[in-house]
């Protein structure tokens, strides 16, 4: 019987045992280049997005000198990754905008070869354009301003447009690319120069309303305000229901003076929806018209839950089932005092558009649809 060889079986296992390192080193390194960041804002949003993508949270340090001054130091080498650091716009905003803006420039000097700006909740998203009256104060000192009628009235506001300072301090800092949920007013994507993906919490809305309203069928999208209206109208055809809004007025700001219901409403599962509540007097107010109006029950749904001020005794004074929110902000303390609040984890919507955007991927598909 002829002498058989051993090497053509031993090359054969080399090339098989090569193989299988080959796809565990590419099965630990599935997002290679990539870094992610967490500034003070809100570390648990961070957390469950990076645990979505697999990797661990960047090492950062961020301390207050005695005088106040934000510093920080970013604890890893960066030098040519693609950096994502979150921050929302929530608690003490302008000392978490600062950080943001800190923490941008660090990762830039150190030679970052791409630093994204992850801003759940955008900051000063609501001072994004100068209002034509303005607030025209009425007291005794500017009597004769506070005579004019507002469609007499020739001067401009001097208020500032604070969102496109925002978006040029974060363009000056040395953000390559914006990443943010539900801009107050879209337009502010073109207060930037760089790339800004707006992604939605739509999705995430829908899916709530069909596991957790059960007469779903049975509602009316309702948006709170005018400029609501394009937002409602999209929820609406989309569940196949009517919309309904109401028309506001107010004297001041987190003040309404007046409200008009334009729908019927009667008998019918009331569902307010906006991109924001601050004080809640105005989702408040118009929780009471809808009930007025004979609705058979009122929820609301909204993206930022900023909740300051007498925002939670509003709440649980209100006629609400629920009032959802996602957490884009921090919501566990709020929903320790409220019980009517419910939150919405948009974390893995987040978490794939860094990934999407890490992979040279479209974002589009977040628009319309949650990653599960």
């Amino acid at each position: 019987m002829p002498f058989l060889s051993s090497e053509p079986i031993r090359a054969r296992c080399l090339v098989k045992s090569n193989l299988i390192s080959n796809r565990s080193i590419v099965a630990n390194n599935r997002m290679p280049n990539i870094k992610v960041f967490s500034g003070t804002s809100h570390p648990d949003l961070a957390q469950r997005i990076v645990d979505r993508l697999g990797i661990d949270v960047g090492k950062v340090v961020t301390k207050k000198f005695s005088n106040l001054e934000t510093c920080v130091e970013i604890g890893e080498s960066v030098r040519g990754e693609d950096v994502y650091i979150i921050q929302s716009g929530s608690g003490e905003v302008n000392d978490n905008l600062m950080e943001l803006l800190i923490m941008i420039n660090a990762c830039k000097i150190a030679s970052a070869s791409r630093v994204t700006a992850v801003i759940p909740c955008f900051p000063y998203a609501r001072q994004d354009k100068k209002d034509k009256n303005g607030d025209i104060p009425k007291n005794d000192n500017n009597r004769s301003r506070a005579t004019v009628k507002c469609n007499e009235w020739k001067f401009l506001s001097r208020a500032p447009i604070s969102a496109k300072l925002v978006a040029n301090m974060l363009s000056v800092a040395g953000a390559d690319h914006i990443i943010t949920m539900d801009l107050h007013a879209s337009q502010i994507q073109g207060f930037f120069d760089i790339p800004v993906d707006n992604l939605f919490a739509e999705p995430a809305v829908l899916k709530w309303i069909k596991e957790n309203i059960p007469e779903w069928r049975n509602s009316i999208i309702v948006s709170p305000d005018a400029g609501g209206a394009k937002r409602v109208t999209s929820i609406a055809d989309r569940l196949n229901v009517e919309f309904a809004l109401i028309h506001k007025e107010r004297k001041k700001a987190n003040e309404v003076e007046s409200m008009v219901l334009v729908g019927d409403v009667k008998e019918h599962i009331a569902i307010l929806v906006d991109d924001m509540a601050d004080t809640c007097g105005t989702i408040c107010h118009a929780a009471e018209k809808l009930t007025e109006a004979g609705a058979a029950k009122v929820y609301a749904i909204l993206t930022h839950g900023i909740f300051s001020g007498p925002a939670i005794s509003r709440i649980n004074n209100a006629c609400f089932e629920a009032v959802v929110v996602t957490n884009t902000i921090p919501q566990d303390g709020y929903m320790k005092e409220c019980p009517k609040i419910r939150c919405i984890d948009v974390s893995m919507m987040l978490a794939e558009a860094v990934r999407r955007t890490h992979n040279g991927e479209s974002v589009s598909y977040l628009f319309s649809n949650v990653p599960y």
